[in-house]
Formats: C-alpha cells, structure tokens, sequence
C-alpha cells in the first residue's frame, strides 16, 4: 500500500487502508462467486480464496492496530 504510506495523516492511513480492505472483500466475494457459479472450479481457486482471506486479515489488524496506536 504505497498510496497509504504517504498518507497525510494517520486518519488518512486508516482511510486508504480501509478502502483496500473493502477491495480485498470484493475480491474474495467475487472469486467465491465464480466458484458457487461453476464458472471455475474450487480447486482452481482455492489459493487465490485463501490469500484473499490472508490479506484481509492483514489489512483488518494494520487497521486495528493503527487505530488502537492513535488513542
């Protein structure tokens, strides 16, 4: 997340992480989607499935613990 790196503020931080987060559900929603369509099978997907999964889990603590460090 280079953008949020530079972020002018730690309001501003949480903010684009937030937004990469909600992209990452979106991602994870959608790949699921494919899935319980028949358009791709599981076993295709399933380390895409899971890495998206990885990576909200990231992006919720960074946000977690970025809000808990500007208390």
């Amino acid at each position: 997340m280079e953008e949020a790196q530079g972020g002018q503020s730690r309001a501003d931080f949480i903010s684009k992480y937030s937004v990469a987060c909600k992209e990452a559900r979106e991602t994870h929603y959608r790949l699921r989607l494919l899935v319980a369509t028949g358009i791709v099978t599981e076993d295709n997907l399933a380390s895409l499935i899971q890495e998206s999964d990885e990576l909200i889990a990231i992006l919720t603590t960074i946000i977690k613990n970025t809000k808990a460090n500007t208390q």
